[in-house]
């Protein structure tokens, strides 16, 4: 257990405080009024600076594979985006064991940009055996800023039709990688959730399997094309995202399109990140263990 949930254990957060977190980090209200709502908890004896502390990314808590470790060869990557903003550019990591074309992994950011918990996926996915690509949406306006807020404000700056098409290039461009056998998988989280649900239903040859962690649902026009076979990683508390599910739910039966859904107990929108309060360790590895099994199954020749 992280000394991050041994705290919250003996001082848990309260369930309002997630949900706060919840609106703001998804431009629902803002840092002020965030701020102004937690500090009427002071009456249970929490402080606004103890809560935000909690609640804010602490990316020195997300390393789990190193930038250097022996396994693997990192290095950044532009693609062309003709249909978006012009050049994409990415995180790509290469698994240094593997000398056989494998399964390549296309991993998408939170509504913030390429942060440094969205690198350490593509890690973690590229030590499992994948060739994996994390694109920076805010590659045209300079890439992640280093602080998810400003990364924020940037990522609603930009079009997002145009960001939709250079995630869209972006999987075209890992699909090509010498490595790849020809097959692609996409994991994403928050909006990296609807960009895999996006993606599965705008590419339906090229994408062969999609985990969206706590994503909302593509255009309902378009989701007849999912073919791909989706895991799709859902929060019991994360009110926002869940009430798009039984629509979705009933059009993927519907179109008789392959998808398994997983709802985890007790736990927030982005209990995956481990840089936040939000994580729940448990959930957490859970929900990758069954990631990585499902990409080996469908990602394999």
């Amino acid at each position: 257990m992280t000394a991050r949930n041994e705290n919250e254990k003996t001082h848990p957060i309260p369930q309002e405080a997630f949900d706060w977190y919840d609106e703001y980090a998804h431009g629902l209200i803002s840092r002020r009024e965030f701020l102004n709502r937690l500090s009427t908890l002071a009456v249970l004896g929490f402080t606004v600076s103890a809560l935000s502390a909690a609640l804010m990314p602490n990316y020195a808590l997300a390393e789990q594979v190193s930038f250097n470790d022996p396994d693997i060869r990192a290095e950044y990557e532009t693609f062309p985006s003709p249909d978006g903003h012009g050049e994409g550019r990415g995180y790509l990591v290469v698994p240094k064991s593997v000398t056989e074309p494998t399964g390549a992994v296309l991993v998408v950011h939170e509504n913030r940009g390429l942060n440094p918990y969205i690198k350490d996926v593509a890690r973690r996915a590229a030590k499992a055996g994948f060739v994996a690509f994390a694109p920076d949406a805010l590659h045209p306006v300079g890439g992640y800023p280093g602080n998810d807020d400003e990364g924020r404000e940037l990522q609603r700056s930009l079009d997002r039709a145009k960001i939709e098409q250079d995630m869209i290039a972006a999987a075209r461009f890992l699909r090509t990688q010498p490595l790849c056998n020809g097959r692609l998988g996409v994991v994403g989280f928050c909006f990296g959730g609807y960009i895999t649900n996006m993606l599965a239903a705008t590419l339906p040859v090229l994408v062969n399997a999609g985990a969206p962690f706590y994503g909302t649902p593509p255009a309902e026009e378009i989701r007849q094309n999912i073919k791909a076979p989706l895991l799709i990683h859902l929060a019991e508390l994360d009110k926002r995202v869940n009430a798009t599910w039984p629509e979705y739910e009933k059009d993927l039966k519907a179109n008789k399109s392959p998808f398994t859904m997983h709802m985890y107990p007790g736990v927030n929108h982005g209990f995956h990140n481990d840089s936040t309060g939000r994580y729940n360790e448990a959930a957490a590895e859970l929900a990758w263990s069954r990631t990585i099994e499902f990409f080996k199954k469908f990602l394999a020749v």
